[in-house]
């Protein structure tokens, strides 16, 4: 579904990426994990045309992406969550939702997604009429995945929906993960919970310095050097 190679991306002049090779195949999930500055969110933000891409190619579906801009992105089926629960504060639930459907004219379609979206998250229905503001952090990170979800994507991009949740909320997000995937969607998700993140995934890549230092299945928690780096040599 998603191929990346070669990626060498960055902020104006300066390379962060250097030399990326990823896969997302349908119906996966995939992690990237690795140390604070390894260039995580880039890729994220390479594919959704908010960092700039220097070298290589990122292809969605057999199409090149290279040429098109974000909001031709959401319409060929990506869809963006970054990080940090960016929500609009001053704007109902159920206004923060029509703002994810912007790419759509059909009210009738729009109608439906919240409807959708409502059946999926019962209490995002019972608070529609209240501001953003006055949801609970864990409550706000759902609301910004519903409103990704409002855009219909083939293929979700989390930037660290974990960050900054309670246990509890943490762990109803990786649920809510888990149930989009197996609802078909593909997600390819960036996350500093590197257990939680891996044991969710069918592939984890692992970053260092802007490069794969390693890849692998659920087995990679067992290496010696994730081990090391992310439970204290546990």
């Amino acid at each position: 579904m998603l191929e990346i190679k070669k990626l060498v991306a960055g902020y104006n002049s300066q390379e962060i990426l250097r030399g990326i090779n990823l896969e997302v195949k349908q119906n996966e999930i995939v992690a990237i994990i690795g140390p604070n500055g390894s260039g995580k969110s880039t890729i994220l933000k390479s594919i959704f045309k908010l960092a700039n891409v220097m070298d290589g190619r990122i292809i969605f579906r057999n199409k090149n992406l290279s040429k098109l801009k974000t909001h031709e992105l959401i319409s060929e089926g990506i869809s963006y969550v970054p990080q940090g629960r960016q929500v609009f504060n001053d704007l109902t639930v159920k206004e923060n939702l029509e703002m994810g459907a912007f790419i759509f004219k059909d009210k009738k379609k729009i109608k439906e997604n919240i409807e959708s979206i409502f059946n999926k998250f019962p209490f995002l229905k019972e608070k529609q009429n209240k501001y953003a503001f006055t949801l609970s952090g864990g409550q706000q990170q759902i609301l910004a995945i519903a409103r990704a979800l409002m855009q219909n994507p083939q293929l979700l991009l989390l930037d660290e929906p974990s960050l900054g949740l309670s246990p509890k909320a943490t762990k109803e997000i990786f649920e809510i993960i888990k149930k989009l995937n197996k609802e078909g969607m593909s997600i390819l998700i960036v996350e500093q919970n590197a257990k939680k993140a891996v044991e969710i995934s069918d592939r984890t890549y692992v970053l260092e310095d802007g490069k794969v230092a390693l890849s692998g299945g659920k087995e990679i928690l067992n290496n010696k050097k994730i081990k090391e780096i992310y439970f204290g040599g546990r």
